[in-house]
């Protein structure tokens, strides 16, 4: 039978039924090298597909409300009798919007949505952080992809049933929040269960392009849906998300034990300093670790402040990931208005940002060991690209999509590595004494408080639209400051470190 021995509480783990018929195919065991590839694929396609869900609120935004906005954005009213059906066939009119949406406080309104959906995702994240660390990963991950799926897609039905009330999308989104913040907990305890922290920063910045990827594909996906009826846009991901789901049930190993890898036999890699570092950490047994508690979890050393940096760095990426498809379509750009499908997709640009962003924060990170200066310097370095996109993005086409690649690099590399390696980094703290079952609990602590920055950007940025766009990303800017100063007494620290480690090395080699 397909299963494994006891570990740290009272329960049996058995393999995915999935690995368990490949392995009967085959007739052979999996390496440490195969599962260590699977997880990677597994839970990159499974976080992309919550991202591709996530996103698709944004581009219909325009589509439910499109009313272009002129001097001073505000919107005016449309008459009801143009906008409920088609006459013959029962369909809404795409260009009159949709009730209860297409009227003055349409743009309020998606925005109360939006922070609804984020509040419950916050709160949900630190309930399932604290799941995370006592039950299977890949059953909470499973629920959570299709729970996901199913609240996205009845979204969309209403579409087809011709749902104009606003608590409608307004449940909906709540339930669809609360079994998102299932995924991101579940996906770095997973990983961070089969890699150690040699070149976490590297590994996790590729990995974590996964953001990027869902949100480029959820907003080619859902604009390219948009011809066909909104619904769509919302039904597709949501059938896309369940189907990844029941994947990740079948065939995710949720850790070295369910397939019956010994943590201590793994190969060996030398590391740069010469020394042989495990690919996995923690060398106390499982039967003797505890979760870790909530209050304990906020006290380690760097969470508080690295939690509250990402509140105010999730508020202006989710901003962007949000509304930024609805200024697009709103903003002339070398004195022309896009349409809802081609600003859904140039939008895309700005997570093209994202992926290097995040690649490249990793990599600078594992080179200077220094997680703080790097999120940082990169958040320092958003303030005057937000200033530039501003001002010059709708001059041309060009220079729009060139000042979003930069802002979507800078804006989302130290979103990416607080998320990942930093989130990594302090869930196998050297305080917790080999304690690696704190991981999804110190994931969630950090990323749900910065879920809140995420539900408030979104939030503020449906009310002051209306009145100037130039103040929201006066808000932006300030939230971008804000996250740099957040992390000055760390970035002190690690300076310190730096310069006594380097007058170290000098009074030796003037030894020698």
């Amino acid at each position: 039978m397909c299963q494994s021995s006891e570990f740290g509480i009272q329960a049996i783990y058995r393999k995915p039924l999935g690995l368990c018929f490949l392995v009967s195919i085959w007739n052979a065991t999996l390496n440490f090298r195969t599962c260590q590839t699977l997880v990677l694929v597994l839970t990159f396609f499974s976080y992309a597909s919550y991202h591709a869900t996530r996103k698709t609120t944004s581009i219909v935004k325009s589509v439910l409300d499109p009313e272009k906005a002129e001097s001073g954005f505000i919107l005016w009213p449309i008459p009801n009798s143009i906008h409920l059906f088609y006459s013959q066939h029962w369909k809404p009119l795409q260009t009159s919007g949709w009730a209860p949406f297409n009227n003055p406080s349409g743009t309020a309104l998606l925005g109360v949505i939006d922070v609804a959906f984020l509040s419950v995702y916050s709160l949900g994240m630190f309930f399932a952080g604290h799941l995370g660390d006592r039950l299977n990963l890949r059953l909470l991950l499973t629920i959570g992809m299709v729970g996901t799926g199913f609240f996205t897609a009845l979204f969309g039905v209403g579409y087809w049933l011709n749902v104009h009330s606003f608590y409608y999308y307004l449940l909906v989104q709540i339930f669809a929040g609360l079994f998102q913040s299932t995924g991101w907990p579940s996906v770095v305890a997973v990983v961070v269960n089969w890699f150690g922290k040699r070149k976490r920063g590297l590994i996790m910045g590729i990995w974590n392009a996964h953001t990027s990827v869902g949100n480029i594909s959820g907003s080619l996906i859902a604009s390219a849906l948009l011809t066909y009826g909104w619904g769509w846009s919302f039904a597709v991901p949501g059938l896309l998300i369940s189907a990844v789901g029941l994947t990740v049930f079948l065939f995710l190993p949720e850790s070295t034990e369910v397939v019956g890898i010994d943590k201590n036999d793994a190969v060996l890699m030398p590391s740069r300093t010469g020394n042989d570092e495990s690919l996995l950490e923690g060398k106390e047994e499982k039967i003797k670790e505890q979760a870790v508690g909530f209050i304990e979890a906020w006290r380690i050393p760097g969470v508080a402040p690295f939690a509250f940096c990402l509140f105010f760095s999730k508020l202006v990426a989710y901003t962007f990931l949000y509304w930024l498809p609805f200024y697009i379509s709103h903003t002339a750009i070398g004195g022309e208005y896009l349409s809802n499908s081609k600003a859904g997709a140039l939008s895309t640009f700005f997570d093209v940002g994202g992926v290097f962003g995040g690649i490249l924060a990793g990599h600078i990170s594992d080179h200077l060991d220094a997680r703080a200066i790097t999120a940082a310097s990169f958040m320092y370095c958003a303030i005057p690209t937000l200033f530039l996109y501003r001002a010059y993005g709708s001059i041309s086409l060009f220079w729009n999509v060139a000042f979003m690649i930069i802002a979507g690099l800078f804006v989302n590399g130290p979103y990416a590595l607080i998320t990942t390696a930093v989130s990594a980094d302090l869930g196998t703290h050297g305080s917790l004494k080999g304690n690696s079952r704190a991981l999804a609990t110190v994931t969630a602590i950090i990323d749900g408080t910065g879920s809140v920055g995420a539900a408030i950007g979104p939030l503020l940025t449906g009310y002051l639209s209306t009145q100037s766009w130039s103040r929201v990303f006066t808000m932006l800017t300030a939230a971008a400051l804000m996250a740099g100063l957040l992390l000055t007494k760390l970035v002190a620290t690690e300076i310190k470190v730096k310069l006594r480690a380097r007058r170290s090395s000098r009074s030796e080699e003037s030894i020698i």
